[in-house]
């Protein structure tokens, strides 16, 4: 399939047709759901739109522990159902829809109680293998297996001896949350749908009762737009019931934030070649591999502060370190940590009993004519909810509709992934890139590597990694700006790399290399490209101001204290 191109010119073009053309589907928001449900809209010929008033995936979508998972903990809370769906998508992205983007990731589970434990748990993970492959959906993914502590120790060197009796190991899958959403919009503009981030949805416009589209301002170029659609999908996840007020309806439903934190050490403070999960007192602790590096989280706590932007405290970094080093032979310290990051999860809580218990699940509501509000889930269901979405808003639309495709439309970069991945060496030796710059760029890029790659042809000097980020090459930022809607140095640093996490200095020295690269692209002058860069400096130092403080309103507020939008 052809591929879309998410540049300055795109996004100028989708602006100006949603307002001259009345579409079938607006979406609003750009998060996992929102993105999908733009794709499935799009894949039904339907004329869609998708508006996001910040970045692609600049909220919950980029901060999660970025796992495609069944929830696995949900089989103790019988909750089959949800297990099962999950695990077929969990299945359906590995084998067929992002086979470049989502990977296989093992997980050591450590066993310390004789007997019992290794029953119980083990026949959980058994089940949980089992309806993974129940539907065909399994393949790729190796079965479940027991081990003794000597064994487990062998793969796990890092543990205490004395923290364990065994272990089981299992696998499930990992991907790059906010690449995934970028490839999501890309896929869908490839169909069709006009996507615009920077659009922020400042009310809805009305007909009577009726819901009939909504009012943009660009927040780049400045300018309103009245882009009329005859159904309007609500998709603002944590932002829910604030766009719900716009349109001045009690919801039959709220979203209740939930912060979860995360921390990035680098690979050799951990000596493990496997994941782990541990139990907590309040629910489950990953460490995850990623790359050159651990991600370790997540917590789960209450969050009625700012959601743009919520805050990690030191409370928060020394629950996370207390509980990983309770395993750990050799502990971990705050001098470890590279990276930090905090989300926010959107959990239903209604006004009754049934609603109250939702939680993961998600629902889907038509509160008014001509508008559909989606909430709830978790990322690896998105693609049901989307469907769900689009079902609700198809029932609103006076002609016949085809039904949802996207469960056989691959994302831009899968179709031939598979055979480029097998001539990775022969790649390298045309472009004269290493075999693991190759397959860094395969894995990030899929089949789309071949454009960075023609970035590099055209300008050799773009092949060379970033000074201070050796990573990842500086083609890449390049490339984020022209093809990838990154607007700011921001975007490129935090969400299309993931450099602001995967460095100790989070992404200010190269900054500036950086933003320079970026600036052909989007029309930057040197007082634009300085202004990204104290911008992007500014918010470094406001997070990290807030990981010194002892709770979230003292946090909060320091990390308040960087502005929000780069000035012009």
């Amino acid at each position: 399939m052809r591929t879309a191109t998410l540049g300055p010119a795109q996004r100028a073009e989708s602006l100006a047709s949603m307002a001259e053309h009345e579409l079938d589907v607006l979406v609003v928001g750009g998060g996992v759901v929102g993105a999908g449900t733009a794709l499935d809209a799009a894949t039904r010929g339907l004329t869609t739109g998708l508006v996001e008033a910040r970045d692609w995936a600049s909220g919950t979508s980029s901060r999660s522990s970025k796992l495609i998972h069944g929830g696995l903990r949900y089989l103790e809370m019988l909750d089959f159902a949800l297990v099962r769906e999950a695990l077929k998508e969990r299945g359906l992205l590995l084998e067929r829809l992002a086979p470049h983007l989502v990977r296989p990731v093992p997980f050591l589970y450590p066993l310390q109680h004789k007997g019992w434990e290794r029953l119980y748990a083990g026949a959980g993970v058994a089940l949980y293998d089992t309806m993974a492959t129940a539907r065909g959906h399994g393949r790729g993914l190796p079965v479940h297996r027991h081990l003794s502590r000597r064994h487990a120790l062998r793969a796990a060197p890092c543990l205490k001896k004395d923290a364990l009796v065994g272990a089981l190991q299992y696998y499930d899958a990992q991907m790059d949350d906010a690449r995934f959403v970028t490839n999501l919009v890309r896929t869908a503009a490839a169909y069709g749908a006009r996507t615009a981030n920077g659009a922020r949805v400042t009310g809805f416009l009305r007909e009577g009762e009726r819901v009939v589209g909504a009012r943009v301002r660009d927040v780049e170029g400045g300018g309103e737009y009245e882009v009329r659609a005859k159904q309007v999908v609500n998709a603002t996840g944590v932002w829910t019931d604030d766009t719900q007020a716009m349109v001045g309806e009690r919801g039959q439903f709220h979203v209740r934030a939930s912060k979860g934190i995360h921390l990035v050490v680098p690979k050799d403070r951990i000596h493990s070649t496997t994941g782990l999960i541990l139990r907590t007192e309040k629910s489950v602790l990953f460490v995850i591999p990623w790359g050159r590096h651990w991600i370790v989280g997540t917590t789960d706590t209450d969050w009625d502060l700012d959601k743009a932007h919520p805050a990690a405290s030191s409370a928060d970094i020394d629950y996370l370190l207390e509980h990983v080093n309770s395993v750990l032979a050799v502990p971990l310290t705050r001098d470890d940590v590279e990276g930090v990051y905090a989300g926010l999860r959107p959990l239903l809580s209604g006004e009754s009993d049934a609603t109250s218990k939702l939680s993961r699940e998600h629902t889907v509501a038509h509160p008014v004519p001509g508008l559909v509000v989606v909430a709830g889930g978790k990322y690896t269901t998105y693609r049901v909810m989307a469907k769900d979405a689009v079902d609700a808003a198809v029932h609103g639309l006076d002609v016949r509709v085809a039904g949802c495709v996207t469960e056989e439309t691959p994302l831009v970069g899968a179709d031939g992934f598979h055979a480029l991945w097998n001539a990775r060496a022969r790649t390298a030796a045309r472009t004269g890139l290493h075999q693991v710059r190759v397959e860094h760029l395969l894995q990030r890029y899929g089949t789309m590597a071949d454009e960075v790659l023609d970035l590099i042809a055209a300008d050799p000097s773009l092949g060379e990694p970033l000074k201070s980020a050796d990573d990842y090459l500086r083609a890449e930022i390049t490339y984020a700006a022209s093809h990838e809607g990154a607007r700011h140095l921001d975007d490129a640093l935090t969400r299309r790399t993931r450099i602001s996490i995967e460095t100790f200095d989070r992404g200010t020295r190269c900054a500036r290399e950086a933003a320079e690269l970026m600036a052909p692209v989007l029309g930057w002058d040197e007082g634009q490209i300085a202004r990204e860069v104290e911008h992007y400096e500014k918010r470094v130092e406001a997070e990290r101001e807030s990981q010194r403080q002892p709770d979230d309103l003292t946090a909060d507020a320091a990390r308040l204290g960087a502005p929000d939008v780069v000035p012009r």
